[in-house]
C-alpha cells in the first residue's frame, strides 16, 4: 500500500491546503487510475508531480480541481471534506485556486490581457493598480508586446505563458499546473519556475505535473511519482 508522501511531522507543523484518503478513481474503459492514493500537501509546500503518460496525472489534478469526483476515499481542500461538495459550492473553493490547464481554456474574443485580468475581474471588479499588476505579470511571461493580442493570433507557447499569467494573477493559495512548461524553451521553463517559486514563497501551495524530470531536480522541490495506480515519494 503506497503511504502518504508527506511525512508525519511537516503535517503537524504546518496547516495542510490539500489531503487525499485513500482516493481511488477510473473511468469504465480504464478503470483503477489511481488506487488506494493517498496525498499531503502543507500549505506553502511545493511539489512536482511525474509518471509516465498515462499513469494518472492529469485524473489526479482533475480530483484536486474539482472537475470529478472520487470513486473510494475523501477529499479535503483548505481544510474543508470536499468529497461530496454541492456543485453551487465549487466556485467558491476554485476561486482559490489557480489552474493551468494543459488545453489552455482561453477565451478566444479577449485579449491577451483581457485573459489574465480575468480571475481579477470575477473577483471584485477594476481595483486601483490592477491594470498595472496583469503589466506586470505578462511581462513577466514575455508577453509585454502581446497584451492586445488574442489567442487565435499568439503561438502555442505564448499561449502556455498566457494560461500560467492568468492562473497565478490573483496569487492564489493552490497553485496546480498540468505541463506547463510544455510548450517553451529551456531558458523560459526556468523563468516561469522562477514565478512558480516566488508565489510559493509568499504562501502558495504549488503542484506541478510534467515530464521534465530535470525541471524538477532544479526546482528542487520535493517529487511524487504515480506507478501503476499509486502515489510514491520519488528518492532523492
Amino acid at each position: 500500500m503506497p503511504s502518504p508522501p508527506a511525512s508525519a511531522a511537516e503535517t503537524a507543523s504546518a496547516p495542510e491546503t490539500v489531503r487525499l484518503s485513500g482516493v481511488g478513481f477510473g473511468y469504465a474503459d480504464a478503470p483503477g487510475i489511481l488506487r488506494d492514493v493517498n496525498l499531503i500537501l502543507p500549505r506553502g509546500s511545493f511539489h512536482f508531480l511525474t509518471g509516465p503518460s498515462g499513469a494518472g496525472k492529469s485524473s489526479l489534478l482533475r480530483l484536486l480541481t474539482l472537475g470529478a469526483r472520487p470513486q473510494t476515499g475523501r477529499i479535503s481542500l483548505f481544510g474543508s471534506d470536499v468529497t461530496d461538495i454541492a456543485r453551487r459550492d465549487i466556485p467558491a473553493f476554485r476561486r482559490r485556486m489557480g489552474v493551468v490547464f494543459q488545453d489552455f481554456r482561453l477565451l478566444d474574443h479577449l485579449s491577451a490581457f483581457d485573459n489574465a485580468a480575468l480571475p481579477l475581474r470575477l473577483a471584485g471588479g477594476r481595483e486601483v493598480g490592477q491594470d498595472a499588476d496583469v503589466e506586470e505579470m505578462l511581462k513577466w511571461v514575455g508577453l509585454g508586446r502581446r497584451m492586445d493580442a488574442r489567442p487565435p493570433a499568439l503561438s502555442g507557447g505564448e499561449k502556455q505563458r498566457l494560461a500560467i499569467a492568468r492562473a497565478v494573477i490573483n496569487r492564489p493559495g493552490l497553485i496546480v499546473a498540468d505541463e506547463p512548461t510544455g510548450s517553451v524553451d529551456a531558458a523560459m521553463a526556468d523563468r516561469l519556475l522562477r514565478l512558480f517559486q516566488s508565489l510559493n514563497r509568499l504562501g502558495a501551495t504549488v503542484l506541478i505535473a510534467s515530464h521534465d524530470q530535470a525541471l524538477a531536480e532544479r526546482s528542487g522541490a520535493r517529487v511524487l511519482h504515480l506507478h501503476k495506480g499509486g502515489l510514491y515519494e520519488a528518492a532523492a
